[in-house]
């Protein structure tokens, strides 16, 4: 069976497009990059480097320090789709993502986005 597309897609294209997505509703750039360094175990420096790489989000993942144990806490609907329904493991870390960046962008305090 192929690979899902997304997996290829540059997590450096992707990222700017959280950011954008967070400073539309008056959220920062420091606000994305702590959600994103909470789920992944990154510190900012590994979250430069990997921008800076252009790895793919499946690269992305993978060579994440350490995922967050509480991240099996992330549930709702991304893309009509139920996170916690979601079975593959690498497309479920991705759509997590997504839901924290949509839960900050919709104004929810960073202590409840991280669980």
């Amino acid at each position: 069976m192929p690979k899902n597309r997304v997996f290829a897609m540059s997590f450096a294209s992707v990222y700017p497009l959280y950011v954008q997505k967070a400073e539309r509703k008056n959220r920062t750039k420091e606000d994305v990059d702590r959600i994103i360094c909470w789920l992944t175990g990154y510190d900012r420096a590994g979250l430069r480097r990997q921008i800076n790489e252009g790895n793919d989000l499946e690269t992305f993942f993978a060579q994440a320090p350490a995922a967050q144990k509480n991240s099996s806490l992330v549930t709702g609907v991304v893309c009509g789709i139920r996170v916690e329904a979601i079975d593959d493991p690498l497309m479920r870390q991705i759509r997590s993502l997504d839901k924290l960046i949509d839960e900050l962008a919709k104004g929810k305090a960073l202590e409840k986005i991280l669980r």
